[in-house]
């Protein structure tokens, strides 16, 4: 087991020194620029851990305590989106060239793509908690519908009476199986 973690280890601290190699590079001789870059490369964690990552868990456990059942596991995914999408779209809405330019990248609004997208997470996760009204929950004392095997409820059928659970339902063009003779019959 602990050389697994050592295996996994190495490609991660790999990782880490060519990107202390690369800041190294960057930043030296020291330049105005360079602690800003630093207030960046600390600040944003520290923003998400202490901040946003806080606030998400505080929102999605307020949430999923108030809100019924069908909503719970959705609102919270929905929130943690939005909590994610707010830290990508950051750099962005904090001033207009946030980013190193990409062709195509800032001919678009940000702040009305960033609306977009979190008005999209929205409705998904209220399609997807309204969607136990439209299709009925599986369980598994409920027999799986089938092509050979129609669902039978005793609302499709009014002049029929409902049968005991457990009871197999045949299909209507099903033909009936003929009756026994005396020699299948089981002796006792």
């Amino acid at each position: 087991m602990k050389i697994a973690r050592v295996l996994f280890a190495l490609p991660g601290l790999a990782a880490l020194a060519w990107g202390v190699v690369l800041f190294a590079e960057y930043a030296l001789p020291l330049r105005p620029d360079v602690f800003g870059t630093v207030g960046w490369i600390i600040g944003g964690p520290i923003l998400n851990d202490a901040v946003i990552a806080p606030l998400t868990a505080v929102l999605g456990v307020v949430l999923a305590r108030l809100l019924p059942p069908p909503w719970k596991a959705p609102v919270v995914a929905g929130t943690v989106l939005t909590g994610v999408l707010a830290i990508l779209a950051f750099p962005l809405l904090w001033r207009p060239y946030g980013t190193p330019p990409m062709p195509g990248l800032h001919d678009g609004n940000p702040a009305l793509g960033l609306a977009l997208t979190v008005a999209t997470v929205w409705l998904a996760v209220a399609l997807t908690a309204l969607r136990h009204r439209f299709v009925p929950r599986t369980t598994s004392a409920t027999p799986p519908v089938t092509r050979a095997a129609p669902p039978a409820t005793s609302a499709a059928l009014p002049d029929t009476p409902a049968a005991p659970p457990g009871t197999p339902v045949t299909p209507p063009d099903t033909p009936a199986a003929p009756p026994a003779t005396p020699a299948d019959r089981p002796r006792t």
